[in-house]
C-alpha cells in the first residue's frame, strides 16, 4: 500500500549529540478502517538501533507511540497536532538528557 501512497512530509536530523529526529508521512490513496484519516507515519527520536521516542500505526496496530520500552494507543486528531505532540515529547526528553 505504501508504494501508492505519495510523501507529503520527509524530515530527517541529526543533533550535536548524535540522535536522530526523523519524521515521516504518507497520504494513502483512501482512507481505510485502520488508517481513517488517510495517513501512514514514522516518527522517530533516537540513535541507530535505539528508538527513544517513535509514533506510527504499523499495520495491525493503529495509532500509537513509544517511549523507550512503553507503548501506547495514541489519539489522533491532525497531522499538526501529532508532529507538534511528537516535538514536545522530543523537547521534554532533550531536557532530561
Amino acid at each position: 500500500m505504501i508504494g501508492e501512497a505519495s510523501l507529503v512530509e520527509n524530515r530527517k536530523s541529526v543533533l550535536e549529540s548524535g540522535t536522530i529526529i526523523q519524521i515521516r508521512v504518507w497520504r494513502l490513496p483512501r482512507p481505510t478502517h485502520e488508517r481513517p484519516h488517510g495517513l501512514k507515519y514514522s516518527l522517530f527520536y533516537g540513535r541507530p538501533g535505539e528508538r527513544i521516542i517513535g509514533y506510527d500505526n504499523e499495520a495491525g496496530k493503529g495509532d500509537h507511540k513509544h517511549y523507550r520500552n512503553r507503548e501506547e494507543a495514541y489519539i489522533f486528531i491532525s497531522l499538526e497536532k501529532l508532529i507538534a505532540d511528537f516535538e514536545a515529547d522530543v523537547r521534554r526528553e532533550i531536557e532530561n538528557e
